[in-house]
């Protein structure tokens, strides 16, 4: 349904450090610089394979009811993103964990970027295959 989403940064350096160790557990990498005015992220290199854009700007407002979303491969990788995003100058928003409210597999963790942003990785799978 979307081909990629964007977010206004006010500091592209920074963010490019926070998204550059926060993404990779997800195997989402930065692929292309634009000359200081933004970067994309993606699975694969190509213009086909951007997923996530960051550009900078010079007003910066984060909606607070608004999140962007990571799917993860599996639990590990949603501990993994969210102890990265955090030593790379997020903030936890939510310690990865079960989300039972949505279904009994969601496993999910939330960060705030250096922007305030809410950013989420979600893993589906559930964590052993169930039993008939």
């Amino acid at each position: 349904m979307l081909d990629h989403v964007s977010l206004g940064v006010a500091d592209l350096e920074r963010s490019r450090r926070f998204y550059d160790a926060a993404l990779r557990p997800l195997g989402i990498v930065r692929i292309v610089d634009f000359h200081g005015r933004g970067s994309d992220y993606g699975a694969m290199a190509g213009s086909l394979g951007v997923e996530f854009t960051i550009t900078s700007e010079s007003r910066v407002m984060p909606a607070p009811a608004m999140h962007v979303c990571f799917r993860a491969p599996d639990r590990d990788a949603v501990r993994s993103f969210h102890a990265a995003a955090i030593a790379a100058g997020g903030q936890s928003d939510g310690e990865p964990g079960s989300r039972s409210q949505y279904h009994p597999d969601y496993f999910a963790a939330f960060v705030l970027d250096p922007d305030g942003y809410r950013i989420e990785a979600v893993c589906h799978a559930p964590q052993m295959p169930a039993s008939l």
